[in-house]
């Protein structure tokens, strides 16, 4: 009988113990994986920008997922190698879109890659936030999937082409592309604008030439202009730029956002000193506020940000508040692909390293900005001492029925 008084007496002790501690808030429960994947060349000549695209986004990731994971979901990046092919990046398209647990991609670099890609998304409901891809039927087509948080060709093909006529005070030019869509676009809309303005065009002509340029060199020299314009990618750029000192060429080189890259300085050296280039993404350093992102890039990778690593960082930031508010609003359970796309359109002043974002009806931003940068040194290393010649913000044009046309759409 003592003994049972003694075993009741702390049971009784223990309940009032345990009475007394605050429960312990439980764990969400585990409700399965979200995962985001990028698009963006991982090998290649143009590995270096794809591979700061998957790094700001992977970044992003792992600083911000926080209030997903508090609502019971584990966050992954699923990071895939597009080459810069048109192809590949389909043939990813087509896997990705097989795995439920993607909500969302992040990319791609080329515009001739996303644009084909993106039919695959848009037939599965999966948005598409890229943070480098220009060429103006990236959001034309009218998809609800597609959406930017850069500029477009249209308008930075335009304000290569006043900076050009206006500052650089040239009336003659030599007009180069890639033959691709992003290369080719942005090359049209400059000698469209560069026409406009008086200018006049000697030469157009399209190359998918990496290595030996001397046929379109001596047709170069042949009318002598006093600019030439090169639309496409610093990998086949480079070489160009590089042979053209050799041959004599003196007139100045400009181009677009596919120079942005200390890689051109190492392909071309000296041969791009002088030479000037428009970009929809300045680099980090110009951006209030976004010293942070750049310590923290460098300590988690080791390097500096590459050209559109930022723009990556704010596309992923966004998604990842449009996937909180899509789970929100199922109560609590994974969303559908299609109410993520609607939360990413919807998207109203998000507070970004490079901008406040807030989406038109297309899916591009209501306001981006533009700048003009001048290369200063052969020596890649000082690739991020280029001084920043011009900004401006400018609105996208409107949706015309001669820009649906240009893109498939009636």
């Amino acid at each position: 009988m003592k003994f049972y008084r003694i075993l009741m007496a702390l049971t009784v002790f223990s309940l009032l113990l345990a009475a007394c501690v605050p429960a312990a808030t439980p764990a969400p429960a585990a409700k399965g994986t979200i995962k985001i994947a990028t698009q963006s060349p991982l090998s290649g000549g143009q590995a270096a920008l794809g591979e700061g695209i998957k790094n700001g986004a992977q970044l992003a990731i792992e600083q911000l997922k926080g209030p997903i994971e508090a609502l019971g979901f584990k966050v992954e990046l699923v990071p895939f190698d597009d080459q810069a092919k048109p192809d590949v990046g389909v043939a990813n398209a087509k896997q990705l879109v097989t795995d439920p647990d993607i909500l969302a991609v992040i990319g791609h670099l080329n515009s001739g890659v996303a644009i084909p890609a993106s039919e695959t998304y848009k037939d599965y409901d999966l948005v598409m936030v890229s943070p480098a891809n220009t060429n103006p039927c990236i959001t034309d087509r009218g998809y609800l999937v597609t959406h930017r948080v850069c500029g477009r060709d249209d308008v930075q093909g335009a304000v290569a082409a006043e900076f050009a006529f206006n500052e650089l005070k040239v009336k003659t030019a030599f007009v180069i592309h890639d033959k691709t869509p992003y290369g080719q676009g942005v090359a049209e809309f400059f000698k469209k604008r560069f026409e406009e303005l008086g200018g006049r065009v000697l030469g157009f002509e399209g190359t998918e030439e990496k290595a030996a340029f001397d046929p379109l060199i001596t047709a170069i020299q042949g009318v002598n202009p006093e600019l030439i314009f090169f639309g496409g990618i610093y990998d086949q750029a480079g070489v160009f730029f590089k042979q053209a000192r050799e041959k004599g060429v003196q007139a100045p080189f400009l181009g677009p956002d596919g120079m942005d890259s200390p890689e051109l300085a190492k392909i071309a050296g000296e041969a791009v000193v002088g030479m000037h280039y428009t970009t929809v993404a300045g680099p980090p350093t110009i951006y209030e506020g976004a010293k942070k992102f750049i310590d923290d890039y460098k300590a988690r990778f080791g390097r500096d940000p590459e050209p559109f690593s930022a723009q990556a960082y704010d596309a992923t930031a966004l998604v990842l508040k449009a996937i909180e508010a899509a789970i929100q609003e199922a109560g609590g359970q994974k969303p559908s692909r299609k109410a993520v796309a609607e939360k990413v359109r919807a998207t109203k002043d998000f507070q970004g390293i490079t901008a406040v974002v807030t989406f038109d009806e297309r899916g591009d931003p209501v306001k981006s900005k533009y700048f003009v940068i001048e290369i200063v040194s052969g020596n890649p290393d000082e690739w991020g001492k280029n001084p920043l010649k011009k900004t401006l913000e400018l609105t996208p044009p409107p949706l015309t029925p001669e820009l649906k046309a240009a893109c498939g759409v009636r």
